[in-house]
């Protein structure tokens, strides 16, 4: 990444991207120095700042080197805050960044856009979000993972060791609905106020659809959809059962919110009630062979969290029967914990008079 390379045209440079082991697999745009420059000043930085260590290799993080990354992945310079907020987010220590990039686990880092970023950057948090159809969504999460490979070194079987990955591994972007959630924002619920923006990213496995089907007559419904969004976590085949104390997410679509509001639930509520009612009894535990050698008790409960803030609940997805959990790795010296960066989009700007 900090050398200059040369090919005969655009054709030839991306076949050598490719051969270079530069790519996620997916066809790039060329990073020519012109369109590098130009997403270098939208970041607001000088291209040469070291904004960290990008593990396992431990590569230097420089403004050039991640807005190469943004261009190869198709970002917009309107792109650019975020995809630094978000590098910044996962070479902070507390999110594991090398033990997660060699881990067996198909773990990738899940990005939660806030605020008023979610408008000015384009990241959509509706219908559909983290499927196709949204560029900022894909190519910010892309630009994350194409920095981990080239800067960070982490490349399929070699240095990325995940047995089989996931799809998340390519981009894994969102926004939080905020217009359509009863609720605070996540970002005010982690220490900001609600006109900063923010980008959380935490690892996590891929998304796990949860069916739940309110029904406003029955005054046990709440309580059921509950404990049909613990067996998210709480099942033997996950890390969260097997390992425990690992920080998850949960993305509740803007009706299921809007059930649990109007039964009298707040996120901090529905948090607290969700991680109550993660566990699995050692009975059904010891019946499977996910629990690494333990020798469970069969009438002990294990829990999937250790604390209320090891779960993070947002209001994402279109209206409907389906809610989303995404279980996580719980291992790392930090065991998996989510990290918010602010975004600090004041200091970049559209910058004309480049070719595209």
């Amino acid at each position: 990444m900090s050398e200059t390379l040369t090919a005969s045209d655009e054709a030839a440079a991306v076949e050598q991207l490719h051969e270079l082991g530069c790519t996620d697999g997916l066809p790039v745009i060329v990073p020519t120095p012109e369109r590098v420059e130009r997403m270098t000043l939208a970041t607001g930085y000088p291209g040469d700042l070291s904004l960290g260590e990008m593990g396992p290799n431990l590569g230097q993080c420089t403004v050039t080197k991640l807005a190469a990354c943004a261009v190869m992945a198709g970002c917009l310079p309107d792109h650019a805050p975020v995809v630094v907020a978000a590098a910044r987010a996962v070479m902070d220590p507390r999110f594991d960044l090398t033990e997660m990039q060699a881990t067996t686990h198909s773990i990738a880092p899940l990005i939660i856009v806030n605020g008023p970023a979610r408008t000015s950057c384009g990241v959509h948090g509706g219908f559909g979000a983290l499927g196709p159809g949204y560029r900022a969504n894909a190519t910010i999460g892309r630009a994350l993972r194409l920095a981990m490979i080239n800067i960070g070194g982490g490349r399929s079987g070699t240095s990325d060791m995940a047995l089989l990955g996931h799809p998340g591994k390519f981009t894994m972007c969102l926004a939080e609905d905020e217009e359509h959630s009863p609720f605070d924002p996540l970002h005010v619920d982690r220490g900001f106020t609600a006109d900063q923006s923010t980008v959380t990213v935490v690892g996590t496995d891929a998304p796990h659809s949860i069916m739940a089907s309110p029904n406003a007559d029955d005054p046990t419904c709440a309580d059921r959809m509950i404990r049909s969004f613990a067996t998210a976590f709480a099942n033997v085949a996950t890390n969260n059962v097997a390992l425990a104390g690992g920080q998850a997410v949960m993305a509740l679509n803007p009706d299921h919110a809007a059930f649990l509001a109007d039964a009298g639930l707040d996120r901090t509520a529905i948090r607290d009630r969700v991680v109550d009612e993660a566990y699995v009894m050692g009975e059904e535990f010891a019946r499977s062979a996910g629990y690494m050698g333990k020798a469970p008790r069969p009438d002990k409960a294990y829990r999937c969290f250790e604390q209320p803030d090891d779960l993070l609940v947002l209001v994402a997805g279109g209206g409907g029967l389906y809610s989303v959990g995404f279980p996580s790795w719980c291992a790392g010296p930090h065991k998996n914990r989510a990290v918010t960066v602010e975004i600090e989009v004041g200091q970049s700007c559209e910058i004309p008079g480049f070719a595209s």
